[in-house]
């Protein structure tokens, strides 16, 4: 595994492509752009307006969504994710389009919890006109329940590139002209959410949620969000060698599944996606 120190100079490396290190974005209101939107009392924004905090029981968990819908975006938050026996519990940071279920549009980060002393997962999907399965894992290079850092989803036309910290750990480019589904129609909405999913999160659904631990709680701040549409811009630029040297470090240590490399579940080939540069 690399040190903290190695994370922090591949977020250098990565920072001189586009301006992507983002350790930490400017405070404000959180509820200028997010609304918690269900949960029954179980999320809410402190006095200070600075911070949404999202709680888990037995009975219910909770969630948001951004005020505003986007189309092509760069969307930064910063979370601290359910400390200690998180074992069960997902927290979300996603977007979503708001069309028909079956061509829907989806950008996945599912933080899947664990039992104290393991790591978390975070669980990547992209889903585009309905079709997903798309799912790569990563593990993190620090404890994500101590402290916020900083997780980004940059959608453009070109791609769209999963970061932390400023350090870009995947990307998935718009191959649409060689038949590849890659959402760029449908404006979609940020949501956020921390749920039960003990049948499937942890180790496969191995280790169960312990309510005696409940409620859970993961809380989010700094919640900014950038127009990403004109190719033009810093925004709609390719990664170049630089950016390209931080994700092939990210991957080459933290990468726990990739589903294009996955021969049990697609004997017969990968997805066509696998073959492209």
């Amino acid at each position: 595994m690399a040190s903290g120190s190695g994370a922090r100079a591949a977020c250098v490396l990565t920072a001189l492509l586009l301006g992507l290190c983002v350790l930490a974005v400017a405070g404000g209101s959180i509820s200028e752009g997010l609304e918690v939107s269900w949960g029954d009392g179980r999320g809410g924004v402190s006095p200070d307006g600075e911070v949404l905090t999202l709680s888990l029981d037995r009975t219910s968990g909770s969630g948001f969504r951004s005020k505003d819908t986007y189309l092509f975006a760069r969307v930064d938050m910063q979370i601290k994710l359910v400390p200690n026996n998180s074992a069960g519990t997902v927290t979300t940071c996603y977007f979503m389009s708001e069309g028909p279920w079956e061509v829907h549009d989806e950008v996945d980060l599912e933080f899947l919890g664990n039992v104290t002393g393991e790591p978390y997962t975070l669980h990547t999907n992209v889903y585009a006109n309905g079709t997903g399965g798309k799912e790569q894992q990563f593990r993190l290079w620090f404890d994500p329940t101590t402290d916020f850092h900083t997780y980004s989803i940059h959608w453009t036309q070109q791609h769209i590139v999963v970061l932390v910290d400023g350090t870009p750990i995947r990307e998935f480019k718009n191959h649409a002209d060689q038949g590849v589904p890659f959402p760029s129609s449908q404006r979609m909405r940020l949501y956020g959410s921390l749920w039960d999913a003990e049948d499937w999160a942890t180790q496969g659904g191995r280790v169960k949620t312990d309510w005696t631990q409940a409620p859970f709680a993961a809380s989010y701040r700094n919640f900014t969000a950038a127009d990403a549409s004109s190719s033009s811009s810093a925004y709609g630029q390719e990664m170049d060698a630089t950016a390209q040297q931080a994700l092939k470090w990210a991957r080459e240590n933290y990468m726990v599944y990739d589903y294009c490399t996955d021969t049990k579940r697609f004997p017969q080939g990968f997805p066509r996606e696998c073959y492209m540069a």
